[in-house]
């Protein structure tokens, strides 16, 4: 699972960063083979996305297409070369919910094996 020879770098994205997005990056940050953060969107967000973490990111998994939207507008040049992908997982669970955690394995996974064939 690298990418260039370095470990492939994944942010999430959802509103807050308080429940989707901090979710996945648990899952995942134990990942050897991964470099995971997360970021919202929203000015309230606990960690509010940026030119840094997108021009970091290999991919960008947002949970709705609001999200995608407003990172291909308001970081045009930034991720002109990024793949963001929307997973559609509605604002529906807390953290670490039971299925979350489950949608998000399956979901994410299948994109991070494509990606790294």
């Amino acid at each position: 699972m690298t990418v260039r020879n370095q470990l492939l770098k994944i942010l999430f994205v959802c509103n807050l960063n308080m429940m989707r997005s901090t979710t996945a990056e648990k899952i995942y940050k134990d990942n050897p083979m991964l470099e995971v953060k997360s970021a919202g969107i929203n000015i309230e967000a606990f960690v509010r996305i940026d030119d840094q973490l997108v021009d970091w990111a290999d991919i960008i998994f947002v949970m709705e297409k609001n999200q995608k939207k407003f990172i291909e507008k308001k970081f045009k040049t930034t991720c002109l070369d990024k793949k963001i992908i929307n997973l559609n997982i509605s604002d529906d669970y807390y953290y670490m919910d039971p299925d979350l955690v489950t949608i998000l394995k399956s979901t994410v996974e299948t994109h991070i094996n494509h990606y790294c064939e």
